[in-house]
């Protein structure tokens, strides 16, 4: 039997405090299937890759710009967008051409830190797998062709190899449509024996550790995983007691992983670490860091300015300061001593972070920074050492350095606060699933005989959790025994609890209130209802809005231009007073044209702040996708943020977006001799395979009139558990099909029924007599819809269903007017039943019997005039309008399709929410617009001022101390 493993290897990470294993060789790079050949010469193409990479050190927009610039220089990178206020970058890309560690690499070389972001650990596979299976028992190239065609016929494999000499067998498999295990069971079928060696399915799992106490315990760590089978790679972090781990999702789930290793060492702990929380407390890191060099620069900067400011009116303090120790008096030692540790170890984080971006051909704030503390640090060390040698004493400017470091640690230590602000939604709703999970133990016979605490990370598909009444529903699943109602407010926006029955579904994150509920998973991690509530908000907020590309213009061009006029401010001053164009009174006592004009020239550099544009846009979109979060409005990015300001038509859809979709049969007429039970079974039937809403108002009424059962208990179309054991008396149907704008169509015992409009009756060949007509138009007219029925080319009965219209839908038709905004229905059904119901709701522009292509027609019709179009829609008809809208509404309880499409998703399915995404729009823009106001305001003003346009007149100025705290408090 051949090993699993190939090779170990051992490599030192960030130096001492941490270490990488990798165990195993690169299977990637020698498989079995490389040789395989499909007989037609075909080359696999490669799926693009999507990452999240956390950067730290960008302090402005010319940052964020740079480190795009960067990562999109690689070769293979499709798209790159990265957020300043997030310090994360979302990166798409070709694996086979570029990986994470080329792009990380990209961001350090730019000059900046950067970690790749790993999602929540999840058993789930995208796309295939490869693996590889130690096989026993074969004994020649007859058991080696058998294997394959047995393999090769497996549902889900892609492709299969069997190598005799090696007794390995590599098969390429859809994980979604068959297990490793099935795989195995085939391959023990055939009478060989089987055990999975390895593949190439891989996740990677971040847990914290506690008990770590000495280097014997990192040993014993790593000795365990380095033989645990299916760890791949790893990695310890003695400061942040951090283990990274890379493993074969195919061997080992994340909950086998950590139980192993708790078993295994006593004394030791490991948990997983929530990605999302991570981040917070990264964030509050970053905050307390800033903080600590803040109190730290300005517990050396007070001494520094007291001794400018007010010890010389102190008589004992300034004797003391002037005496002389050497060439300078002690003052003088004091400033240099005090004023350097501000420079050069507070402030090394400026001249380094100018250093990259130079390095790079960049500029940021940092060089404005850098530029302007180095000019009065050693213009005034330049005095000093020019007054020791000559005895000619220039004034000196050492407080300007420490105070100006200090202002703008403080305006970045506040920018921090607030850029941690802006994530609250996000944490809000991480916070919303639970820490923990109570885990039902079953024996082989799926009996329940013990339950264990475990962390809700990790949880796996299938397992059965026990959600006790007041707790939190970990993940999304199904309710296999017990009855309680749920508070789905927090996710839904519904505030009326729900009651969850047997086979209920239940999403993470919601309140049970009551009884006790055995809940089994069927979705974790990422694919939850809430995470993927998360996603799209974080998406939304990474995305920017196009009106972001005018302060990224403004910041690539900011830095030079205040470095230009900064100098030219120095220049002009210099020179004005080298030819007597002002008088030298207005020099400072001891000072020279230089420093009177290099005090002016700082003041611009320092004064000027391009941080306030590059917030202006993120910052009120970041906010608006989390107050949208949290009112049940989620928003897919700040493009769909900006457009939906400008809507000037809505377009509604009717059935499901303006009425309740919770249609009802109120008529029912049979035109021949056929008993009323048999024309509704015949029509139910037909109308069993369809998902529209009609469809399932007649299938439940028919179900009624058979059994006799109350309609109110099956009609959530979520908790329809009863329709399963009473579909016995429904009738085999052949051929369906459903023609869209029309009805269905299909055949019962060989005969053909049309169920639909006059349309569909029409091409079919039916004739409606006019009795029959005029009992529909009699239904139209009261808005309702009639349906007609034709069995073997014959009408043979007419079905009436009403759709109540949400008692929303008229205060927000006239909402939206009074917003500007005018209203459009489009509907497949007919005239006179959308007149109807579009009288009641105050809709006067009305398009019926359009049809599901007609309705993206239409909305492009709007466009033609340069018109802002949104549409309003829930259904999978609904989608190709969606997308061709400039703005798309999909309401919450419609189709995944549907809300795929679209670019608003309105979860508490309520028409009122139409308003509040355009009103959260306008006042969202309104708000930018005068945050891009104040900052250029701010710039406009502060710039000439502190290169001393008003001194001439007024003898006002900014000394560089001030113009600095001014920069600190513009954001």
């Amino acid at each position: 039997m051949p090993p699993p493993f190939k090779s170990l290897q051992l490599t030192e990470v960030n130096g001492r405090d941490s270490t990488a294993i990798e165990i195993g060789g690169n299977t990637d790079n020698v498989r079995l299937l490389d040789c395989y050949d499909d007989g037609y010469g075909h080359v696999e193409k490669r799926d693009v890759t999507r990452i999240q990479v956390r950067i730290t050190g960008m302090t402005c927009a010319a940052c964020s710009n740079a480190v795009e610039g960067a990562i999109m220089s690689l070769n293979g990178v499709v798209s790159a967008s990265v957020a300043l206020l997030q310090n994360k970058a979302d990166v798409v890309f070709y694996p086979n051409l570029v990986n994470d560690g080329d792009i990380k690499n990209a961001i350090e070389d730019a000059g900046f830190e950067a970690e790749i972001l790993q999602e929540q650990s999840t058993t789930k596979s995208h796309g295939t797998l490869v693996g590889q299976f130690i096989i026993g028992g074969m004994t020649c190239a007859a058991c080696v062709n058998s294997l394959e065609g047995i393999l090769r016929k497996l549902p889900g494999v892609k492709r299969a190899i069997v190598a005799l000499a090696t007794s390995l067998g590599e098969v390429e498999y859809d994980p979604s449509i068959i297990s490793k295990d099935e795989i195995v069971n085939a391959i023990e079928d055939a009478g060989f024996e089987a055990s999975l060696a390895e593949s190439t399915g891989q996740d990677r799992i971040m847990l914290g550790v506690t008990g770590i106490s000495g280097d014997l315990d990192v040993c014993m760590l790593n000795d365990i995983l380095c033989n645990m089978k299916g760890v791949r790679q790893f990695s310890f972090n003695k400061i942040s007691s951090e283990l990274d781990i890379l493993f074969d999702t195919e061997i080992l789930s994340p909950r086998a992983l950590v139980d192993a290793i708790n078993e295994e060492i006593s004394g030791i702990e490991v948990n997983v670490k929530n990605p999302h929380m991570r981040m917070v407390s990264q964030n509050i890191e970053a905050a307390s860091h800033m903080l600590r060099h803040f109190l730290f620069s300005l517990s050396l900067g007070i001494p520094i300015f007291a001794m400018r400011f007010i010890c010389p009116h102190i008589p004992l303090f300034n004797y003391i300061l002037v005496t002389h120790i050497g060439p300078f008096q002690i003052g003088d030692w004091l400033r240099v001593v005090l004023v350097g540790l501000v420079q050069f170890v507070v402030g090394k984080r400026f001249y380094l972070a100018a250093f990259r971006a130079l390095r790079n051909r960049a500029t940021n704030m940092d060089v404005l920074v850098a530029l302007g503390t180095s000019a009065a640090y050693f213009y005034s060390v330049y005095a000093l050492l020019y007054g020791a040698i000559t005895g000619f004493w220039f004034q000196t400017y050492f407080e300007t350095s420490p105070m100006l470091i200090t202002f703008v640690l403080f305006g970045k230590y506040l920018e921090t606060l607030a850029k941690g602000k802006t994530s609250d939604a996000i944490k809000k709703l991480v916070e919303l699933t639970p820490s923990t999970a109570l885990l039902l133990i079953q024996d082989k016979g799926r009996n329940v005989i013990g339950e264990r605490e475990i962390d809700a990370l990790l949880i796996q598909p299938g397992d059965l959790l026990k959600i006790v009444p007041g707790s939190k529903v970990p993940v999304d699943g199904f309710v296999v025994s017990g009855s309680s109602y749920v508070n789905e407010s927090m996710v839904t926006g519904e505030s009326a609890p729900v009651l969850k029955e047997v086979n209920s579904l239940v999403i993470g994150g919601t309140i049970n209130l009551h009884g006790s509920l055995h809940v089994q998973a069927t979705k974790i991690g990422s694919d939850t209802v809430l995470s993927q509530i998360i996603s799209l908000v974080e998406t939304a907020q990474m995305a920017k809005a196009p009106i972001q590309k005018f302060a990224d213009f403004v910041a690539s061009i900011f830095v030079p231009t205040v470095v230009a006029l900064s100098m030219i401010t120095f220049v002009v001053w210099y020179f004005s007073g080298v030819v007597g164009a002002y008088p030298r009174d207005w020099l400072p006592q001891n000072g020279t044209y230089f420093d009177f004009s290099l005090m002016f020239s700082i003041s611009v550099v320092v004064v000027a702040c391009p941080c306030a544009l590059g917030l202006a846009t993120p910052t009120a979109v970041m906010v608006a996708t989390g107050v949208g979060a949290n009112n049940g409005v989620l928003i897919k990015g700040g493009d769909a943020l900006e457009r939906a300001e400008k809507v000037r038509y809505v377009i509604f859809d009717k059935t499901g977006t303006l009425t309740q979709s919770k249609a009802a049969v109120t008529t029912v007429k049979v035109f021949t001799e056929m008993d009323r039970g048999e024309f509704l079974t015949l029509v139910a039937s037909a109308e069993a395979n369809s998902e529209h809403p009609l469809s399932k108002a007649i299938l439940e009424y028919a179900r009624h009139f058979h059994f006799f059962e109350d309609p109110s208990v099956t009609k959530d179309s979520k908790n329809e558990t009863s329709d399963a054991k009473v579909t016995g008396w429904l009738l085999d149907t052949v051929d369906f099909c459903a023609v869209p704008g029309q009805g269905i169509q299909c055949y019962i015992n060989e005969k053909q029924i049309l169920v639909g409009n006059r349309r569909l009756l029409g091409e079919n060949g039916v004739i409606i007599p006019s009795y029959v007509e005029n009992i529909v138009v009699d239904l139209e007219e009261s808005a309702k819809t009639g349906i007609l029925v034709a069995y073997d080319s014959k009408l043979i009965g007419v079905v009436g269903v009403a759709d109540p219209i949400k008692r929303e839908a008229a205060v927000v038709v006239e909402g939206l007017f009074k917003m500007g905004v005018r209203s459009i229905m489009v509907t497949g059904d007919n005239w006179r039943t959308a007149r109807a119901v579009a009288n009641e709701v105050g809709i006067q522009d009305v398009r019926a019997e359009v049809l599901p292509a007609g309705k993206a027609d239409v909305i492009r019709l709007f466009q033609k005039d340069g018109s802002t179009v949104a549409m309003v829609g829930d259904g999978i008809n609904d989608s190709p309008a969606l997308a061709a809208a400039d703005v798309g509404m999909a309401i919450g309880a419609g189709t995944d399709i549907a809300i795929e499409a679209a670019d608003y998703v309105l979860m508490k399915s309520s028409l009122e929410d139409v308003i509040t995404a355009i009103d959260l729009s306008r006042k969202t823009f309104a708000r930018i617009r005068l945050n891009y106001m104040f900052a250029m305001a701010y710039n406009i003003i502060a710039i000439p001022v502190s290169a001393g346009i008003l001194f001439p007149w007024f003898k006002i100025k900014l000394p560089p101390w001030v113009a600095g705290a001014c920069m600190a408090f513009s954001s």
